[in-house]
C-alpha cells in the first residue's frame, strides 16, 4: 500500500494554525499563572496550622488528582450552563485547567515546603519574623527553587493536555486540526503539522522557564547549578 503525502492543502490554512497556537498559548499561560497561585495557596493550607483549611485543601487535591481532566472540563462547562451561568468555551477551558493544575502544583510545592530544614524555620521564628515574612522570605523561595524542574514539566504537560479542551469547541490547535482535516481530507498531514507545532511550543515553554529561572534563582546562576 502506497500513500502520497501532500502538505499543500493543510498548510494553506496556516493562519488558522497560527491563531489556534495563540489560543493554546493563551490557555496555557492563564492556567499556569492562576494554577500556580492556587497550588501555592493550597500547599500552604495543607502545611498550615488550621485543621479545617488542611482538610478542605486535601479534599480538593485528592478529588482533582483522582478524576479525569475531561470529566472536570465537562463539569465546569456544562455545570455552569445548567445553573444559568453561560460562559464561552475558552473561559470554561481556562477554569478547568486552572482547577486541575492547581491540585498538582499543590502537591509539588508541598513537597518543596516539607524539604525546608526545620532548623531554618525555627531560627527565623526566634528572630521574631511574622508568619507572612517567614513564608515569603524563608520557606517559599528555597521550596520553589527545589521543585522548579518538576513545576516546569507539569506546566509543559498542561499545555499538551489543553488539547482535550477541543471537546468543548475551544478553538485551540487540536480543534483547528479536526476542522481542517475534515475540509482537506488530509488527516495524516494535518496531525503531523499539529504534532510539530506542539513540539515547538513545548521547546519554547521550556526555554522561557529556563530563562525565568536565571532571574528567579540568582544563587543557582552564580553556582552554575543546572535546573
Amino acid at each position: 500500500m502506497k500513500y502520497d503525502f501532500d502538505f499543500r492543502a493543510p498548510l494553506a490554512y496556516w493562519p488558522d494554525f497560527l491563531a489556534a497556537a495563540g489560543t493554546t498559548l493563551g490557555l496555557s499561560l492563564a492556567a499556569t499563572v492562576f494554577g500556580f497561585l492556587l497550588g501555592v495557596s493550597c500547599a500552604l493550607a495543607r502545611t498550615g496550622r488550621k485543621p479545617w483549611l488542611t482538610r478542605l485543601s486535601s479534599v480538593y487535591v485528592e478529588a482533582i488528582r483522582n478524576t479525569p481532566l475531561l470529566v472536570q472540563i465537562f463539569i465546569v462547562y456544562f455545570g455552569l450552563a445548567s445553573i444559568g451561568w453561560k460562559v464561552d468555551a475558552f473561559a470554561a477551558a481556562t477554569a478547568a485547567l486552572v482547577i486541575n493544575v492547581g491540585a498538582y502544583t499543590s502537591e509539588i510545592v508541598r513537597a518543596g515546603i516539607e524539604s525546608v530544614p526545620k532548623g531554618q524555620i525555627e531560627a527565623a521564628e526566634c528572630l521574631g519574623l511574622s508568619r507572612r515574612h517567614l513564608l515569603t522570605h524563608v520557606v517559599l523561595p528555597p521550596a520553589i527553587e527545589r521543585v522548579y524542574p518538576a513545576l516546569t514539566s507539569q506546566y509543559v504537560l498542561l499545555m499538551l493536555a489543553s488539547s482535550i479542551t477541543s471537546q468543548i469547541s475551544a478553538e485551540e490547535l487540536t480543534a483547528a486540526a479536526n476542522r481542517i482535516q475534515s475540509e482537506t481530507f488530509r488527516s495524516v498531514e494535518t496531525y503531523l503539522i499539529v504534532a510539530a507545532a506542539y513540539l515547538v511550543l513545548s521547546m519554547v515553554m521550556r526555554l522561557v522557564f529556563s530563562c525565568a529561572s536565571y532571574a528567579a534563582f540568582p544563587r543557582r546562576r552564580r553556582l552554575g547549578t543546572p535546573l
